[in-house]
């Protein structure tokens, strides 16, 4: 048995296959080869990933410490703040390196980074330099045999490989088997995939060699191999692809052209690359609405969909990375103190200024923010005085301690009761 044979003859379970499938792919029933690199050329598979990535990238990251008598303070000064808000290391932007994780995750099912420290600082996490992303295919994470503690493996660019402890890994999973390592989407749908880059190439064939499915030559007597020869070296020069897909052609010596239709109706084309297209978007739990489909949306139903989006898909997304950054960020007196990692949600209204502003005017209306809590969430400078930091309610509503104190009204008749009816 050759050496390829025996390596895609390992059962499922080997550790070699597993290296094969993730470096080369798997060829699935559509007779393409899936892997979650290719699976990137199937532009629905992009745009969810995409979605996602974005999301997860453009929201704002702060680091808060809470208050022993409730709310919290943003903490400029620890480390973890300017990483995570600003920029995790010297060749990109807070913004680049999430994409790139979140991209990592949802195509595998994990995204790594490396933490980096400087160990001589052992108090707490003051020697927290730095955050820079690790390929998922070079990182191996396994239990240490002797010690049963978890490890990561690193293979390096030059070939060289490291272990390192989980204090120097930041690994955000996907859902999983283990609760370490995350499935990844793309192996466990390579079907559903494989069929969208099988419809895609089968599409991108059909016009660019000449909108036919093919057809049958006819004739009358029986032709030379040196004939057959050059009768097939002028169809392929005048009868394929798509700037001769209309040209006549001419037949000599009583042959005749039989075409084989296979009308795209016929074998449900546009309805198969549609299901797929919804497939895809259940795997990522991505609105098809976010990846350009309005089919199904109206402008009545779009915002609710939006809404949904936030609670069922990024929820969940946002939950594993501020564990996961508390987690690994902070040390156990860090957190003590009330130190914590959180998304700020209410940038995605950014974009719908309407909403937000008459989402803050309920706040304000209420009396939850003065007009400079306002101001400062717009980036306008406060108000000096008084005006700027009191806080406003309604002229109909006062406290149920202010209520008990009023006395009841009089009736003016002398009758007896409030109103007078008694």
């Amino acid at each position: 048995m050759s050496f390829i044979s025996r390596v895609f003859n390992q059962s499922i379970d080997d550790p070699f296959t597993k290296i094969v499938e993730r470096f080369w792919g798997v060829n699935v029933n559509s007779g393409v080869t899936v892997s979650e690199s290719s699976a990137l050329k199937y532009v629905t598979v992009y745009s969810c990933v995409r979605v996602l990535a974005e999301t997860i990238g453009s929201l704002p990251l702060f680091v808060y410490q809470a208050r022993a008598g409730g709310g919290a303070d943003k903490v400029h000064s620890h480390p973890a703040y300017h990483l995570l808000h600003n920029a995790p290391n010297d060749e990109m932007t807070s913004q680049t390196w999430r994409e790139t994780i979140m991209g990592h995750i949802a195509l595998s099912g994990n995204g790594y980074s490396r933490i980096l420290r400087d160990d001589e600082r052992r108090y707490g996490n003051a020697g927290l330099l730095g955050l820079e992303p690790l390929d998922w295919q070079r990182v191996e994470p396994f239990r240490d045999r002797e010690t049963k503690r978890l490890m990561y493996r690193i293979t390096n660019d030059d070939g060289t490989m490291e272990t390192l402890v989980p204090r120097k890994i930041l690994h955000i999973p996907g859902l999983g088997y283990d609760g370490i390592m995350g499935y990844s989407p793309v192996s466990m749908a390579r079907e559903a995939i494989g069929l969208g880059l099988a419809s895609t190439e089968f599409a991108a064939r059909f016009f660019g060699q000449g909108m036919n499915i093919g057809g049958v030559l006819e004739h009358p007597g029986k032709l030379s191999d040196p004939a057959k020869q050059n009768l097939q070296k002028s169809l392929d020069e005048r009868g394929s692809g798509l700037a001769n897909s209309w040209r006549p052609f001419v037949l000599e010596e009583g042959m005749k052209w039989s075409r084989i239709p296979m009308p795209l109706t016929d074998a449900q084309f546009l309805e198969t690359r549609k299901f797929t297209r919804d497939e895809i978007c259940g795997l990522f739990r991505v609105p098809p609405h976010m990846i350009a489909n309005l089919e199904r949306s109206t402008n009545n139903n779009i915002e609710h969909q939006s809404l949904e989006f936030v609670k069922y898909t990024i929820l969940p997304w946002i939950t594993r990375w501020e564990q996961t950054l508390n987690w690994k960020l902070f040390g156990d007196n860090e957190r003590a103190r009330g130190l914590y990692v959180k998304f700020n949600v209410e940038g995605l209204l950014r974009g719908d200024y309407k909403s937000r502003q008459e989402g803050l005017g309920i706040q304000r209306q209420n009396g939850i923010i003065n007009a400079n809590e306002w101001r400062e969430m717009e980036e306008m400078n406060p108000i000096e005085g008084v005006s700027g930091d009191a806080y406003l309610v309604n002229g109909n509503m006062i406290s149920t301690e202010t209520a008990s104190k009023q006395q009841p009204r009089k009736n003016p008749s002398g009758n007896g009761g409030e109103n007078g009816n008694e």
